[in-house]
C-alpha cells in the first residue's frame, strides 16, 4: 500500500512538472505567433490547437480500448513497432493520462487563452463605430465555436479510438520506435519487465 501511495505521488508530482513545462511551451509559442499574425490566421492557430488536443484524446482513448494479445504475434515476427505498442497498452492508464489530462487540457486551456487574442484583433481591425455588442456577439460566436468543435470533435475521436483501436496503437508504436531508433529516446518502459525485476530483488 505504502509503495503503492509513493508510486503515485511520484507520477503525480512527474505529470505536474510536465504539464507545467508544455503548457508555459505551448503559451508562449502561441502567443509569439498570435501576436505577429492577422487574425484569419491567428484563428487558424486557435483551430490547430483544438484539433492537437483532439487528436490526443483519440490516442488517449484507444490505449485503454487496446488490446495487448494481437501485439505478441507481431511482436514474436518482429514487425516494426509492435513491442512499443506492447509498451503502450502495458502502460495505457499513464499513456491516457498524458495525452487526456496533460495534452488534452493543455490545448483546452491555451486555446481559449488563443482565442480571446483573436477576439482582440477581431475587434481592432473592425471596429468602425460599432458598439460594444460587436465584441461581445464575436467573442460568444468564437468561444461557442470553438467549444462545439472541441466536444464534437472528441465524441467522433471515441468512436474512432475505440473501434480502431488496434490500429492506432500499432501507428503510435511505429513512432515511438522510430524515436528510439533515431533519437536513443525511450518513452515508455515496459511496466510488466520492470514488476518482474522488482520482484526477483
Amino acid at each position: 500500500m505504502k509503495k503503492l501511495l509513493l508510486s503515485t505521488m511520484k507520477w503525480s508530482i512527474s505529470i505536474a512538472v510536465i504539464t507545467f513545462v508544455l503548457a508555459a511551451l505551448f503559451s508562449i509559442t502561441s502567443n509569439m505567433i498570435l501576436n505577429e499574425v492577422a487574425w484569419g490566421t491567428g484563428l487558424g492557430v486557435v483551430f490547430i490547437i483544438v484539433l492537437i488536443g483532439i487528436f490526443f484524446d483519440m490516442i488517449g482513448i484507444a490505449a485503454t480500448a487496446a488490446d495487448e494479445v494481437p501485439f505478441h504475434s507481431m511482436a514474436s515476427q518482429k514487425v516494426y513497432g509492435a513491442k512499443q505498442a506492447i509498451k503502450v497498452v502495458r502502460n495505457a492508464d499513464r499513456f491516457a493520462s498524458f495525452c487526456n489530462d496533460v495534452i488534452g487540457d493543455i490545448s483546452g486551456i491555451i486555446s481559449g487563452t488563443a482565442a480571446a487574442i483573436v477576439i482582440m484583433q477581431l475587434t481592432l481591425a473592425f471596429r468602425m463605430g460599432q458598439s460594444s455588442l460587436f465584441e461581445y456577439v464575436i467573442s460568444v460566436t468564437l468561444t461557442s465555436t470553438i467549444a462545439a468543435i472541441t466536444v464534437g470533435g472528441k465524441a467522433i475521436g471515441k468512436s474512432i479510438a475505440i473501434r480502431y483501436s488496434k490500429d492506432i496503437i500499432f501507428q503510435v508504436g511505429k513512432v515511438l520506435q522510430f524515436i528510439e531508433e533515431k533519437f536513443h529516446i525511450t518513452l515508455i518502459n515496459d511496466k510488466k519487465r520492470k514488476n518482474l525485476s522488482q520482484k526477483r530483488k
